[in-house]
C-alpha cells in the first residue's frame, strides 16, 4: 500500500523520536507512530504514556479528544497536545509540530513535519530548452535546467540565475520551509510596465543535502506563468507548493 492513504493510516516508526520544549525532552520514545491524518504526508503520534503528565495541563475535553497545554516553568504552549479518545488513534497523543522547540529523529533534527517514507525527491540535470514568460515578457530562458521530481507532485524546474532577467526580480520577505529541501526565499516579478506579481519565484540558499543541486537556482510557479519546453507551450498545472 502507498499514499494517498485513507485517513487515518497508522504505521510504527523504527526511529527514536525526541521532542524538545523549554530545554526538556518531553517525549523520548522508540514507540512513535506515523499517522496520515492528511493523504499525502504523515505526522507523529505517541502512546499517551510517552508524554509525562508533569509537562501538560488539560485545557479542553470533548467526547472525541482531550486538549492539553504544554507547561514548563514560564513557558506555555496552549492546546498544543491532543489525546484521542476514539477510533484507530485512541490512546495516542499528537503534539503540534510548531509548538515544540525542536524535533529529532535519532540525532538528526527534522523540520515542518516527518518525511514521508513513501516519497522520493530526485534532482536531475537536463538539457531541455525552458522558456518562461509572464504577460508576454520573457524572464527566463535556459538549456541547462535542473528538474526536481518529487513523488506525487508536479515537476519543478530550477534555472540558473544567469539565465534569468534578474532585473525583473524583486526580493520578497516571504519564506517557506520544506522538510525535503529546506528554507525557500522568494522574489516578486515586476514587469517593465510596473505591474508586479508577488512571490511567484523562489530559491534555496542552503538546501538540504538531498537537494543540494538546486542551490542558488530559481524556480517559478508554473501555475502562474507561461512555460515552453522544447518549443511546446505547457498547460498550467493545479496550484501546489514550492
Amino acid at each position: 500500500m502507498a499514499p494517498p492513504f485513507s485517513k487515518p493510516h497508522i504505521e510504527h516508526s523504527p526511529k527514536r523520536v525526541r521532542v524538545l520544549f523549554a530545554g526538556n525532552y518531553i517525549v523520548d520514545t522508540l514507540q512513535a507512530r506515523l499517522v496520515w491524518f492528511k493523504p499525502y504526508y504523515p505526522t507523529y503520534c505517541f502512546p499517551v504514556e510517552d508524554l509525562p503528565s508533569q509537562y501538560i495541563e488539560e485545557s479542553f475535553r470533548s467526547d472525541d479528544c482531550v486538549l492539553y497545554d504544554i507547561v514548563i516553568g514560564n513557558r506555555r504552549a496552549e492546546s498544543a497536545v491532543t489525546r484521542y479518545l476514539k477510533g484507530d488513534v485512541q490512546g495516542l497523543v499528537n503534539i503540534e509540530f510548531g509548538a515544540a522547540d525542536a524535533w529529532f529523529e535519532e540525532d538528526e533534527q527534522i523540520f515542518v513535519h516527518p518525511k514521508d517514507p513513501y516519497k522520493r525527491v530526485d534532482v536531475l540535470q537536463s538539457s531541455r530548452h525552458i522558456r518562461v514568460e509572464l504577460n508576454g515578457v520573457e524572464f527566463a530562458n535556459t538549456r541547462r535546467p535542473r528538474l526536481l521530481f518529487e513523488t506525487g507532485l508536479h515537476i519543478r524546474t530550477y534555472i540558473p540565475k544567469t539565465d534569468c532577467r534578474m532585473d525583473l526580480l524583486v526580493p520578497s520577505q516571504t519564506t517557506t520551509q520544506c522538510p525535503y529541501k529546506g528554507i525557500a526565499n522568494y522574489y516578486h516579478v515586476r514587469l517593465p510596465d510596473g505591474t508586479q506579481t508577488d512571490d511567484i519565484v523562489w530559491w534555496y540558499r542552503t538546501p538540504h543535502l538531498e537537494c543540494a543541486e538546486i542551490k542558488g537556482f530559481v524556480a517559478f510557479y508554473d501555475e502562474k506563468v507561461d512555460v515552453w519546453v522544447d518549443g511546446v507551450k505547457q498547460p498550467r498545472p493545479p496550484r501546489m507548493g514550492a
